[in-house]
């Protein structure tokens, strides 16, 4: 199924919906798509303009493929301007995500800050594509192209404290308007920046996720490459700590990412 095809699912029966072993990532479904699906099924719970501001994730277990998973949301409160949204991801009667997001209106105010800069690097078409190779790399890449400009691919023995690139849906036939669920998945797509620094394959996978949008977003379709790039910050007896953001292809700022991620090696 495609990205856009559990994005329907969801919307139209979210008691049920089963994520296909496409969509895995080690032992689990792909995070990304989990996280989509849970703001999907939250969006709904919300009035008209109040656009989504920040989901805090934790990712309590993996997602079994080819279960039905149950995606629910409540409303914690609902003020004058913004709209606190609790959801979660049950399967087998256990939760296995659980998502608190905030939904706000716009407000007057004298702050006005410029948002950080897009980093300088190599155009996508001169960049190294990170191949969807079956039973390597996770079989979610199959459905999301990574091109890589800034630091080293996994189990590269790369030091760099950074790590991003380009990336993409690779089903681009037909475009299609990029949501926040689609930036969800974009962001998530790239492995944890750990990884290069090792020198052999190991697990590696995010214990918790924030992630803060940018309002009002730049308008895109699922054709354009975005830019990401993250950033360690500190990584020390198997948990790391990175800070990430996400462009869009003219610079604009997308979003903010925040991981503490897990490796195992």
């Amino acid at each position: 199924m495609r990205f856009s095809e559990l994005l329907e699912a969801v919307r139209a029966k979210p008691q049920a919906v089963v994520i296909p072993a496409d969509w895995g990532q080690g032992r689990a479904s792909f995070g990304g798509l989990i996280a989509a699906l849970v703001y999907e099924a939250m969006q709904a719970q919300v009035p008209a303009g109040r656009p989504l501001r920040s989901l805090a994730i934790t990712f309590v277990g993996p997602v079994a493929a080819e279960v039905p998973t149950r995606f629910e949301a409540e409303v914690l409160r609902e003020g004058k301007a913004v709209s606190q949204v609790l959801g979660r991801a049950v399967q087998d009667g256990q939760v296995v995500t659980l998502v608190q997001g905030s939904f706000g209106a716009a407000r007057q105010s004298a702050v006005e800050v410029a948002a950080m800069a897009a980093p300088c690097v190599k155009p996508v078409e001169e960049c190294q594509e990170l191949p969807y190779v079956r039973n390597v790399t996770p079989e979610f890449t199959r459905f999301l192209a990574m091109r890589w400009a800034i630091g080293g691919m996994p189990f590269s023995n790369n030091p760099s404290r950074e790590m991003g690139g380009w990336v993409r849906l690779r089903d681009t036939e037909n475009a299609e308007p990029v949501g926040n669920a689609h930036l969800l998945a974009l962001v998530d797509a790239w492995p944890p920046a750990l990884l290069s620094h090792l020198r052999a394959p190991a697990p590696g996978s995010s214990l918790t996720w924030t992630i803060e949008f940018i309002q009002p977003p730049a308008q895109l379709s699922t054709q354009d490459w975005c830019l990401y790039r993250a950033q360690i910050e500190h990584a020390r007896d198997g948990y790391g700590h990175v800070a990430a953001a996400l462009w869009s292809p003219g610079g604009e700022l997308l979003a903010i990412s925040r991981q503490t991620v897990t490796v195992f090696g």
